[in-house]
């Protein structure tokens, strides 16, 4: 016995079918969204604020430095040099800033712990710098970048002035 579907019947359901087809590729297609995710940076303006505040604080303790805002990739933003900071400091600053970004460590704090034992090791690896002056910026927990001051005499007043690039935006990125 051949069970027979009428034509009308047929008819009827293929919009239905068609119907269902196109309500599962726009439930893929949202479901493809989950599998992004948004991301906060540090516009210029910030990042120029925050490396002139830091020069600033430098200037008026007496200090020549350089000062590099990073983003949270590493990528400098924002590079300062005063007039009389020794060609080294740019490179310096920069290679702060981008270990206190990649490693979300204050530099001046990972200058402590990687002194010996396990964590010694990094020091070894190209760019990471273990002296104070290096930063994270961060903002609603959130890593936006990082600031690196070199130049002045020994890591802790380099950080210093750094402490002083966050300040001036720390309004500016807490959301």
């Amino acid at each position: 016995m051949t069970l027979r579907v009428p034509a009308s019947f047929r008819r009827r359901r293929m919009p239905a079918i068609a119907l269902g087809l196109c309500a599962l590729v726009a439930a893929a297609a949202a479901h493809a969204q989950d599998g992004t995710f948004a991301l906060r940076f540090l516009t210029p303006e910030t990042a120029l604020k925050a490396a002139q505040a830091a020069l600033d604080s430098c200037r008026a303790a007496g200090f020549q430095v350089a000062v590099a805002v990073v983003d949270r990739g590493g990528t400098t933003q924002v590079l300062l040099r005063d007039r009389f900071a020794g060609p080294h400091t740019v490179a310096i600053a920069t290679d702060k800033a981008w270990t206190a970004v990649t490693l979300r460590q204050d530099t001046l704090a990972l200058a402590r712990i990687s002194e010996s034992g396990e964590m010694s090791g990094l020091r070894h690896f190209p760019r990471v710098v273990a002296v104070g002056g290096g930063i994270p910026i961060e903002g609603a927990g959130a890593i936006l970048g990082g600031i690196g001051v070199s130049g002045a005499p020994g890591g802790a007043a380099d950080a210093g002035c750094a402490t002083a690039g966050l300040d001036a935006i720390i309004d500016d990125v807490t959301f």
